[in-house]
Parts: structure tokens; sequence; C-alpha cells
């Protein structure tokens, strides 16, 4: 695909894509239906719904499946850019076009000096993977803003800081893109731009930050991590519920705040790894701005009471921007990323009856997609940390694979 460090013809990854995407256009505008639930049934029925309210200058106050920053609302509200269309036909060409402008970002990428086009064919073969759902929500789009930020990194710290504050105020994960930031510039300038377009939002529309408030009784989704544990309890007499609550089918019932008060702990129990990891790290270069990038989102997404498919695409993303730098570490974990989209989509939307019964095939779609996530973060932590973190004095050196000839960002 490459030589002397730069792409060779994109034509082999475009007319990929182009084949892969017009299948999902095909499948969301429903001329080839989909098995399984009907994915498209959110943006034409709850999005309409918000874009609705949202067009009256305030945010859906009294629905509680409204979970989302302030700054959502422009992806909601962006189907009006398209007036000649349907809002749900307008909101799946911009999700494709979204796609496409990642596909150019990263296409271009791996033209520099010291990159590689496997980023391209992650991206080119990991997002039709994940099946219609990823045209039928608005991940795609923060997706390609998180993208645009890293790909910045090194080289115009302020952009990725601006880019990152603005994907947080859209759907808060872009704010993991600065774990591994070292120039002050990017701090700053995501600090000052998260707190204008947050400021802006709190003064023009009331309700900004009413989802803060939101989540508060949510159960434990029956597609994360945690869920297993009811999957499995259900054969052995635990008498909850599942139920659609908050927005997804999620678990009601005994044990479930526990369940739930466990993913929290995981949770800051990751956010601990990665702040001593950023308080020892010294080998750090473009590379590892990437690379760190997608430790932090694994980190928090395996750990999260919430693992809906949709999130597998930001983790496509960042595996594809990962694998713009040869000297990525990340290889092994974002093949397994690629591998857990498949299985992904075989669960919901196709295999979703079986999961929702938990029954042993959805059972078993459940642990191994999960199971390939987890893999995945702890490969992607150990990974990171070899090749960022000093040896203790007395340890052994780090492999020389682990080495890398790019020069180390400087504050």
């Amino acid at each position: 695909m490459e030589t002397k460090g730069t792409g060779r013809s994109p034509l082999w990854p475009l007319a990929v894509w182009a084949v892969t995407r017009a299948a999902l256009l095909l499948s969301v505008f429903r001329v080839y239906v989909f098995p399984g639930p009907d994915v498209t049934s959110d943006v034409s029925v709850i999005y309409r719904g918000w874009y609705e309210v949202l067009r009256q200058g305030t945010f859906p106050l009294d629905d509680v499946t409204w979970q989302y920053p302030p700054a959502a609302a422009l992806a909601i509200l962006s189907p009006g850019a398209l007036p000649f269309l349907s809002y749900a036909h307008a909101f799946f060409v911009l999700a494709c076009l979204c796609d496409a402008v990642v596909l150019a970002l990263l296409a271009y990428a791996a033209r520099r000096p010291g990159r590689s086009a496997r980023g391209v064919w992650v991206w080119v073969a990991g997002v039709p993977l994940l099946g219609p759902t990823v045209y039928a929500r608005y991940d795609l789009m923060v997706t390609a803003v998180a993208v645009a930020a890293l790909l910045a990194g090194a080289r115009h710290p302020r952009a990725m800081g601006a880019l990152a504050a603005v994907g947080a105020l859209v759907k808060v994960w872009p704010a993991l893109l600065l774990a591994g930031a070292v120039r002050r510039r990017a701090w700053v300038s995501a600090a000052v731009t998260g707190a204008g377009v947050a400021l802006l939002f709190a003064v023009s529309m009331p309700g900004a930050f009413a989802f803060l408030t939101f989540q508060r009784d949510r159960g434990t989704e029956v597609e994360s991590l945690g869920a297993l544990v009811f999957h499995v309890a259900r054969h052995f007499g635990w008498r909850g519920e599942v139920l659609l609550n908050y927005g997804s089918v999620e678990f009601l019932g005994p044990w479930v705040d526990v369940v739930s008060g466990a993913a929290l702990a995981l949770t800051g129990i990751a956010f601990g790894w990665l702040l001593l990891w950023r308080l020892r790290a010294r080998r750090l270069t473009g590379a590892v701005l990437a690379d760190a990038a997608l430790t932090a989102v694994l980190l928090f997404t395996v750990t999260s009471r919430v693992i809906s498919p949709q999130y597998l695409v930001w983790l496509v993303g960042l595996a594809a921007v990962c694998l713009t730098h040869r000297a990525s570490r990340m290889g092994p974990p974002a093949l397994m990323i690629v591998a857990a989209s498949l299985l992904t989509v075989l669960e919901f939307p196709a295999g979703f009856a079986h999961v929702v019964q938990s029954d042993g095939y959805g059972v078993t779609l459940l642990v191994l997609r999960n199971g390939l996530l987890v893999a995945a973060t702890l490969g992607a932590a150990r990974r990171l940390w070899r090749a960022t973190v000093p040896p203790r004095p007395g340890a052994p050196a780090p492999p020389q694979a682990a080495r890398t000839t790019e020069t180390p960002v400087s504050s």
C-alpha cells in the first residue's frame, strides 16, 4: 500500500469505501431491510422530536432521554441545512458526508513522512462492520471532530484543543483526547473554547445543562460489561427486569445498583491509572498523543454501565488515527476493535432479541464482544505504559520495537 513513507493511489480504499457506504445508505433508506429492529427510528422519531423543540430555542427540559451536552443540539439541528430532504434522509446524508471527511483526513495524513495507510483501511473496513446503526446515530459526527483534533495533534495544539473542547460539548468523551497532550497551548485552547461555547449556550438556550440530572436513576444497559452478571443470573432465578429506560434497554431490579456502582468504581480506577501514567510518562511523541487517546477512551468505554453499539465508531476512528503513525503500538488493539465491531452488529441489531432474552446465542455474542474490548483495553494500556514510561533502575530495558524515531513533543 505504501512506498517510501507515502501512500500510493487511494483508489482501492476509495472504491471499497464507496461500495460499503452505498450499502449502508441503502439500509438506512430502507431499500434493503437489515435484520433486527429498525435502527432508524431514533432519527425519525426521537431526533426529529428534539429537533422541533430545539428550533424553539430551548432544550428538551421534560425529556429524560435528552442526556447530552449542549452542543449536541448542533448535530440534531444539522439536517435543517438540507431542507429539500426529509429530516431522517438529511441526517443520513450528513452522516455519510462526515464519514467521507474522516476518510479524506486519514488519507491526507497517511501521505506525510513517517505515516502509514493502515489507518485508512481501519476506517474503511471498521465502519461498515457496525451496520446501519453507524449512520443512524450522531456519534459518527462527533468522531469526525475527534479525528480532526487528533490529526491536528502536536503540529497545531491550539486547533486540537479547540476541536477537543467542541467535541466534548457534543458528547463528553472527546475531552479524553487531551490525555496525552503536553503542550500548554492545547489545554489553554480547550479551556477557553469550552468555556466560551458553554457560556454561549447557557445564556442563549434554557436548560443547557439539564442533562446532568437526567441519568441518576439509570440501570445497567444490557450490552455493557456489567450486564453479563445479570444475563447469567437470569438463568439462576434472578428476579429483575429488562426494560426500556432512559432511552436504552437496561436491567432493573435487585443488585443492579451494586453493579452500576462497581462500574463507577472501575471508571475511577481507570482515571487513577491514567493520572499515574501521565505523571510518569517521559517518551511523549506525536504517535503517543493518539495512542493515549485511544487507551483513555477504551478504559472509559469498557468500565461504563452503557456500551451502546455506536460507541464502537469512536474506537474505530481513534484506532484509525493511531495506525496512521508508523510508530504507533496500537496495531493489535486496533484489530481487536475491528473484530469487536463485527460482533457488535451481530448482537445489535441482528441478534438483539437473543441479547434481551439472555439466551445462549445472545450471551455468547456479548461475552466475545466485551471480551475483545477488555483485551484491547488491557493490551493498549500495557503497550502505552511500556512505550512511554522509563523502566525503574535495575529493570530490563523495553524491547527495541518499543522505541520510536519520532521527535518528542515539547511543551
